[in-house]
């Protein structure tokens, strides 16, 4: 009689002692990253709430502002007076002409500024010095006061960030808040508000800012491209028609 074989139960297989060291340290890896996800969910949350109540804050600024000069203007208009605008604090820069027959000083500056191919545009706080820089580069560039709709257009249409020398599309908060987090800017309307309002952060947004890439505008540039603006070409100071060029490029 052939004896009887007993297959032996789950309880009574040993189990290498790897391979329960493996199962625990998988386990506890699980949960740890259970753990990461469930907080970075929160951190999320509470991080949209603030970019929320920054943008609504933002808004509410740039209508104050503008009705201000709504009302100042009218009180003027009443009083029989002019209405002076305040002095512009950011221009929009964009070079019109090519690295051939530039002189030495011109072409230094235009490097400061950034501006190495034509049609590219960077954003430049209006001081006493960089006044004087556009002055000497006026036959190479045409720049103005930028509006809100002009930023923000510029910014969420054609803005790219230098991350490690890379030139790297916003497509995510993110790449704003690793990059200047510690300024205080943590989402794309950080950005906005600080370069249209010439912040205390505005040489780091600025600088953070790749320059903008743009087209020819419609319907081409003026027959007397590197004349003088208002002596009926394209060159030097234009203000606020700055806007409407933007828009066409």
């Amino acid at each position: 009689m052939a004896p009887s074989t007993t297959v032996p139960t789950a309880e009574q297989i040993a189990v290498p002692e790897t391979l329960l060291k493996k199962r625990k340290t998988s386990e506890k890896t699980r949960e740890e990253k259970l753990v990461k996800a469930s907080e970075a969910r929160k951190a999320n949350r509470a991080k949209r709430q603030v970019i929320f109540k920054r943008a609504d804050q933002y808004v509410k600024e740039y209508t104050q502002r503008e009705k201000e000069e709504i009302r100042l203007r009218r009180e003027a208009r009443a009083s029989g007076d002019f209405y002076v605008p305040a002095q512009p604090k950011v221009f929009f820069v964009i070079r019109l002409r090519g690295i051939n027959e530039i002189a030495p000083k011109p072409r230094k500056i235009l490097q400061l500024l950034r501006l190495l191919q034509i049609n590219n545009g960077v954003f430049v706080k209006v001081t006493k010095a960089t006044q004087q820089m556009l002055r000497l580069v006026e036959p190479y560039v045409t720049y103005g006061e930028p509006n809100l709709s002009t930023v923000r257009a510029l910014i969420y249409k054609r803005g790219y960030g230098k991350v490690q020398k890379q030139r790297i599309p916003l497509t995510e908060n993110a790449i704003i808040e690793k990059a200047l987090g510690e300024k205080g800017i943590i989402c794309i309307e950080d950005l906005v508000h600080e370069i249209v309002t010439g912040g205390p952060n505005f040489k780091a947004a600025s600088n953070f800012l790749w320059p903008f890439k743009l087209s020819n505008p419609n319907g081409g540039w003026r027959a007397r491209k590197f004349l003088g603006y208002v002596e009926g070409g394209d060159a030097g100071l234009r203000e606020s028609s700055i806007n409407k060029l933007v828009k066409s490029m």
